[in-house]
């Protein structure tokens, strides 16, 4: 009776044991090329670990199942670097130029016959039109601002007189960067915040008040001596030199110093020895 179901059944074709776990692979899986040792692999390391499995059975008579279960294999072989692939169409092959016209690029390649393009070499340059002016020496060009040079850009915040006696001072007062701010004259925003202090002279000044700032116009220092106002001109900021550099202009400012004080009736001191190296 065994012989008789054995002969009417049809015999096994393949036997895969699938298991079941989740992979971080979100690519094509019918582009997946599997080989029987991997498959194997699998299965020694599944009855090792006792996990959960599924016998699937597939028949010679049903191809349509067959490919539905090789899918399902593929889609639980964990992946590799060695099973990895491109997506089907993400790799585009690279034109074949000089090939035969019937390639579509024969022959010229597509630079044409003739020219300076279509010889070997570095071709032109850039920005070059032909031997007319091009276009970066067509513009004008501009000074300050406009041209991006630094000409152009503030160094002050102005303040003019006129908004120092409407700001209401009382007599004695300080007059400052700080102070104007307190008192909403000058609001400096962005670049402008690092800026110091320049007064202007438009305008009177009828109160007495201590003025601070960097600069001075030639107008609003006297307006402001004729006032009776003290004036205090802060320093700037240092420029960086070199050690070397700043070591010699020291040298150089202790020398003229000797000189200026010889000629005003002092006794001269040796300056052989102390002159500025060049």
């Amino acid at each position: 009776m065994a012989a008789l179901l054995s002969l009417s059944l049809p015999s096994p074709a393949r036997v895969s044991i699938l298991p079941h776990f989740s992979s971080p692979f979100k690519g094509n899986l019918s582009s997946l090329k599997t080989s029987s040792s991997q498959i194997q692999t699998l299965k020694f390391q599944l009855i090792k670990r006792r996990e959960r499995r599924s016998v699937v059975v597939l028949t010679r008579a049903s191809s349509s199942s067959s490919s539905a279960a090789a899918t399902e294999v593929a889609s639980d072989v964990r992946f590799r670097l060695d099973n990895l692939g491109p997506q089907p169409g993400s790799r585009k092959k690279d034109k074949r130029k000089g090939r035969g016209h019937a390639a579509g690029q024969g022959g010229s390649c597509g630079f044409g016959m003739r020219g300076q393009k279509s010889r070997s070499g570095p071709g032109v340059r850039k920005g070059f039109e032909g031997g007319q002016m091009p276009l970066y020496r067509r513009i004008p060009k501009l000074r300050g601002i406009a041209g991006g040079m630094h000409a152009g850009l503030p160094k002050f915040v102005p303040v003019n007189l006129k908004d120092i006696e409407a700001a209401g001072f009382q007599e004695g007062d300080e007059v400052s960067l700080e102070s104007l701010k307190k008192k909403r004259i000058i609001n400096p925003s962005g670049r402008e915040r690092r800026l110091p202090l320049k007064i202007l002279g438009e305008g009177e000044l009828s109160v007495k008040l201590n003025i601070k700032a960097r600069a001075l116009s030639e107008s609003a220092k006297e307006k402001l001596q004729a006032a009776g106002c003290s004036l205090t001109l802060l320093p700037g900021r240092k420029k960086w030199v070199k050690p070397s550099v700043a070591k010699n202009l020291a040298r150089a400012e202790e020398y003229f110093a000797r000189k200026r004080a010889a000629a005003g009736g002092a006794d001269p001191a040796p300056a052989s020895s102390d002159a500025p190296s060049a």
